[in-house]
Protein backbone atom coordinates (compact mmCIF):
# COMPACT_ATOMS: atom_id res chain seq x y z
CA UNK A 1 0.00 0.00 0.00
CA UNK A 2 1.62 3.31 -0.97
CA UNK A 3 1.53 6.50 0.88
CA UNK A 4 -0.82 9.32 -1.39
CA UNK A 5 0.55 12.56 -2.52
CA UNK A 6 0.78 15.50 0.31
CA UNK A 7 -2.03 17.63 -1.88
CA UNK A 8 -4.06 14.66 -2.02
CA UNK A 9 -3.71 13.87 1.95
CA UNK A 10 -4.68 17.46 2.73
CA UNK A 11 -1.07 18.09 4.22
CA UNK A 12 0.05 21.71 3.40
CA UNK A 13 3.07 21.60 1.00
CA UNK A 14 6.67 22.20 2.99
CA UNK A 15 8.65 24.57 2.14
CA UNK A 16 10.74 22.07 -0.09
CA UNK A 17 7.69 21.53 -2.31
CA UNK A 18 8.21 22.80 -5.85
CA UNK A 19 10.81 22.85 -8.74
CA UNK A 20 13.68 23.83 -6.38
CA UNK A 21 12.99 20.56 -4.18
CA UNK A 22 12.72 18.47 -7.48
CA UNK A 23 15.98 19.66 -8.73
CA UNK A 24 17.53 18.88 -5.59
CA UNK A 25 16.62 15.68 -5.25
CA UNK A 26 17.78 15.08 -9.13
CA UNK A 27 21.20 16.29 -8.23
CA UNK A 28 22.75 13.45 -6.68
CA UNK A 29 25.97 13.27 -5.30
CA UNK A 30 28.91 11.78 -6.88
CA UNK A 31 30.05 9.00 -4.21
CA UNK A 32 26.28 7.99 -4.20
CA UNK A 33 26.53 7.70 -7.96
CA UNK A 34 29.45 5.07 -7.70
CA UNK A 35 27.70 3.02 -5.25
CA UNK A 36 24.89 2.85 -7.59
CA UNK A 37 27.86 2.00 -10.43
CA UNK A 38 29.26 -0.62 -8.23
CA UNK A 39 26.00 -1.95 -7.34
CA UNK A 40 24.97 -2.12 -11.00
CA UNK A 41 28.66 -4.16 -12.12
CA UNK A 42 27.90 -6.46 -9.33
CA UNK A 43 24.41 -7.14 -10.63
CA UNK A 44 25.52 -7.33 -14.31
CA UNK A 45 28.61 -9.87 -13.21
CA UNK A 46 25.54 -11.72 -11.22
CA UNK A 47 23.08 -11.86 -14.33
CA UNK A 48 25.76 -12.87 -16.62
CA UNK A 49 27.14 -15.90 -14.19
CA UNK A 50 23.08 -17.12 -14.40
CA UNK A 51 23.37 -16.56 -18.82
CA UNK A 52 26.49 -18.82 -18.40
CA UNK A 53 24.64 -20.96 -16.03
CA UNK A 54 21.80 -21.46 -18.50
CA UNK A 55 23.44 -22.10 -21.40
CA UNK A 56 25.48 -24.86 -19.28
CA UNK A 57 22.51 -26.66 -18.29
CA UNK A 58 21.15 -26.66 -21.79
CA UNK A 59 21.18 -29.92 -24.30
CA UNK A 60 22.89 -29.22 -27.81
CA UNK A 61 20.71 -30.74 -30.20
CA UNK A 62 22.39 -33.81 -30.63
CA UNK A 63 19.59 -35.82 -32.25
CA UNK A 64 18.06 -36.37 -28.49
CA UNK A 65 14.58 -36.22 -28.20
CA UNK A 66 14.30 -32.75 -25.79
CA UNK A 67 10.52 -31.64 -24.35
CA UNK A 68 9.61 -28.56 -26.15
CA UNK A 69 8.45 -27.09 -22.90
CA UNK A 70 11.38 -27.37 -21.12
CA UNK A 71 13.22 -25.73 -24.20
CA UNK A 72 10.69 -22.82 -24.34
CA UNK A 73 10.63 -22.68 -20.31
CA UNK A 74 14.84 -21.94 -20.49
CA UNK A 75 14.81 -20.06 -23.68
CA UNK A 76 12.07 -17.27 -22.55
CA UNK A 77 14.81 -17.10 -18.91
CA UNK A 78 17.73 -16.67 -21.04
CA UNK A 79 16.01 -14.30 -22.67
CA UNK A 80 14.50 -12.09 -20.14
CA UNK A 81 18.19 -12.61 -18.62
CA UNK A 82 19.43 -10.71 -21.77
CA UNK A 83 16.86 -8.00 -21.36
CA UNK A 84 17.76 -7.07 -18.15
CA UNK A 85 21.38 -7.32 -18.15
CA UNK A 86 21.09 -4.68 -21.46
CA UNK A 87 19.24 -2.96 -18.97
CA UNK A 88 21.68 -2.60 -16.26
CA UNK A 89 24.36 -2.20 -19.05
CA UNK A 90 22.24 1.28 -20.14
CA UNK A 91 21.69 2.19 -16.46
CA UNK A 92 25.58 1.52 -15.54
CA UNK A 93 26.19 3.91 -18.69
CA UNK A 94 23.90 6.37 -17.44
CA UNK A 95 25.54 6.51 -14.01
CA UNK A 96 28.88 7.23 -16.00
CA UNK A 97 27.82 9.54 -17.73
CA UNK A 98 26.60 11.85 -14.87
CA UNK A 99 29.81 10.71 -13.01
CA UNK A 100 31.91 12.28 -16.08
CA UNK A 101 29.46 15.08 -16.42
CA UNK A 102 30.11 16.07 -12.49
CA UNK A 103 33.84 15.83 -11.97
CA UNK A 104 34.22 17.40 -15.61
CA UNK A 105 36.21 20.02 -14.50
CA UNK A 106 38.49 18.20 -11.92
CA UNK A 107 41.92 16.60 -12.78
CA UNK A 108 43.22 13.15 -12.11
CA UNK A 109 45.49 13.10 -10.03
CA UNK A 110 48.48 11.10 -10.55
CA UNK A 111 49.20 8.01 -8.18
CA UNK A 112 52.97 9.42 -7.40
CA UNK A 113 51.30 13.00 -6.27
CA UNK A 114 48.35 10.46 -3.98
CA UNK A 115 51.38 8.99 -2.36
CA UNK A 116 53.51 12.50 -1.64
CA UNK A 117 50.15 14.06 0.14
CA UNK A 118 50.10 10.70 1.85
CA UNK A 119 53.12 10.60 3.36
CA UNK A 120 53.41 14.38 4.14
CA UNK A 121 49.67 13.77 5.91
CA UNK A 122 51.45 11.20 8.02
CA UNK A 123 54.41 13.13 8.71
CA UNK A 124 51.82 15.62 10.10
CA UNK A 125 50.07 13.26 12.31
CA UNK A 126 52.86 11.86 13.54
CA UNK A 127 54.00 15.67 14.42
CA UNK A 128 50.72 16.26 16.36
CA UNK A 129 51.37 12.87 18.12
CA UNK A 130 54.47 14.28 19.38
CA UNK A 131 53.04 17.52 20.58
CA UNK A 132 50.41 16.05 22.52
CA UNK A 133 53.00 13.76 24.20
CA UNK A 134 54.81 17.02 25.13
CA UNK A 135 52.43 18.58 26.30
CA UNK A 136 51.02 15.67 28.31
CA UNK A 137 53.96 15.07 30.03
CA UNK A 138 54.86 18.51 30.93
CA UNK A 139 51.89 19.11 32.42
CA UNK A 140 52.35 15.93 34.49
CA UNK A 141 55.38 17.42 35.61
CA UNK A 142 54.20 20.78 36.78
CA UNK A 143 51.70 18.57 39.24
Amino acid sequence: MSTPPLAASGMAAGPFAGPQAQQAAREVNTASLCRIGQETVQDIVYRTMEIFQLLRNMQLPNGVTYHTGTYQDRLTKLQDHLRQLSILFRKLRLVYDKCNENCGGMDPIPVEKLKQKNQQLKQIMDQLRNLIWDINAMLAMRN
